[in-house]
């Protein structure tokens, strides 16, 4: 683990964690510190309830240290989060453009936002806007061939990063961790399951 560590403070700036890692009988990882907390509580919870907060608490802790790693990521690349995301999107999409409305909706950002960033991926060269000659209203951001060669650059260092995050668990542990977090995506938005496919 302390290997672990070293090259991730190394590549993508420190990650603290405040708690203090220990496991149950069954082998399973829980924060000994939280739990001791949970249990001082005034109101003493079922043990559903205390494995749901431990659960829900990791959840967030996890979400809040890759969001970090993510933005020291993208800032070692000269990007921010919102423009590294904004450059993932335009290289996923047919013709590596879309309509900047469009762009907005997948970023999960006001149109003003979406603007903000296309500006300055566009001062980089990295984007360029295209007017649709068809509808004088639409206007497109495309990935330049900088932009890219930017994200080409970047792709196989992050596949390798997140190997290293997701280290020592197996195929089924990463599948379950998949489906539980969709699970929970699902819960708070109401998203419908698809027919089963073969995958």
């Amino acid at each position: 683990m302390k290997h672990f560590t070293m090259e991730v403070s190394e590549t993508k700036g420190e990650c603290h964690f405040h708690g203090t890692l220990a496991t149950d009988r069954a082998g399973l990882l829980y924060d000994s510190r939280f739990r001791e907390a949970i249990r001082s509580n005034r109101r003493p919870l079922s043990e559903r309830e205390m494995r749901t907060v431990e659960a829900m608490t990791a959840l967030r802790l996890t979400a809040r240290l890759t969001r970090q790693l993510m933005d020291r990521w993208a800032d070692k690349h000269g990007l921010s989060e919102g423009r590294l995301h904004a450059l993932f999107q335009l290289a996923a999409a047919p013709n590596h453009r879309l309509p900047l409305g469009e762009l907005a909706d997948h970023l999960d950002v006001s149109p003003r936002n979406v603007t903000g960033l296309i500006d300055h991926l566009e001062e980089d060269g990295l984007v360029q806007r295209i007017d649709d000659p068809d509808d004088r209203r639409l206007t497109y951001a495309q990935l330049t061939p900088a932009g890219g060669k930017r994200i080409a650059g970047m792709r196989a260092q992050g596949l390798e990063w997140q190997l290293k995050i997701a280290a020592g668990l197996s195929t089924e542990e990463l599948e379950a961790l998949r489906h539980a977090c969709l699970r929970l995506i699902g819960n708070m938005t109401g998203a419908p399951v698809a027919e089963r496919r073969s995958a």
